[in-house]
């Protein structure tokens, strides 16, 4: 059985494995298509292409974008697949986003300081490349050793980041009809991530019009409702479905690389060219 992942992420962004790693994983697990989705960034494919061609899979160019429903005040993740190779609407409006990101990680970090923990951006820092933007698992890793799902982990993210914590607070996102513009102006396949996670089914409903292609319904925060309401709901508008793995390494959850490709209603990739090679 062949597989695919239309949804993994590197260290280029918030995961903890190079694309090198990944693809090694993928590999092993007979994974056949993979799209690195890393957050509001298309840098990833190209370095990785060269390694996927060496292992013998096919490599999507892949984004998600950081979005928001400013209707419905919640975040919204957009996938953006196959577009033109310079992307430059999507640069455009995702490189704002990431600086946004980054000023505000150098604060949560200076906040977590003034907490009494010692957080350090120039160490942090240190460990990404040139430019890269921090997130918070890169202050999670700075500042404790405890496993991503640990009860010491999950406890230590809640006291910082939600509520009323001394990091809490969020960044302006992307509206998410700006996002489905940009990348089908630069040609691209637009797919909205998790909708069960998100709660994003109105959503789509109202922005089929801009040109949504497709619904992401297997993911891992999928259950069997889900799965179903996505799958109808792409029937109806006539969209495809893809699924993906969301893996993070230790930065997330314990999943593993790769699903079946034949749960997918159909392959949406099958007949379309690969535009970067």
């Amino acid at each position: 059985m062949t597989r695919i992942d239309l949804h993994v992420h590197s260290s280029l962004s918030d995961g903890s494995d190079s694309y090198r790693k990944v693809l090694e994983t993928a590999r092993e697990n007979d994974v056949e298509i993979l799209s690195f989705v890393d957050h509001d960034i298309t840098s990833t494919y190209r370095p990785a292409s060269f390694v996927a061609r060496e292992f013998g899979i096919r490599l999507i160019p892949g984004i998600e974008i950081s979005a928001y429903d400013f209707k419905r005040e919640r975040k919204v993740h957009v996938l953006g697949y196959n577009y033109d190779p310079d992307a430059g609407n999507i640069h455009k409006l995702t490189k704002p986003l990431l600086a946004r990101r980054h000023a505000h990680s150098i604060w949560q970090i200076g906040q977590i300081r003034k907490y009494g923990i010692d957080a350090n951006a120039e160490r942090i820092i240190s460990r990404l490349i040139h430019g890269q933007t921090i997130y918070k698992q890169h202050i999670m890793e700075d500042i404790t050793d405890a496993p991503y799902m640990s009860e010491e982990y999950q406890n230590l993210y809640r006291k910082l980041f939600k509520g009323t914590g001394p990091a809490a607070g969020d960044i302006e996102y992307i509206d998410v009809k700006e996002a489905i513009r940009a990348i089908k102006a630069d040609h691209g396949l637009v797919v909205i991530a998790h909708p069960g996670q998100l709660d994003s089914y109105d959503m789509i409903e109202e922005c089929v019009d801009l040109g949504i292609d497709g619904i992401e319904q297997f993911h891992p925060d999928h259950g069997p409702e889900d799965i179903k309401r996505a799958g109808r709901m792409a029937k109806r508008h006539g969209l495809f479905t893809t699924g993906g793995s969301d893996y993070h390494g230790h930065f997330g959850a314990q999943v593993n690389v790769g699903i079946d490709k034949g749960l997918l209603t159909n392959d949406p990739f099958d007949e379309v060219p690969d535009k970067n090679c």
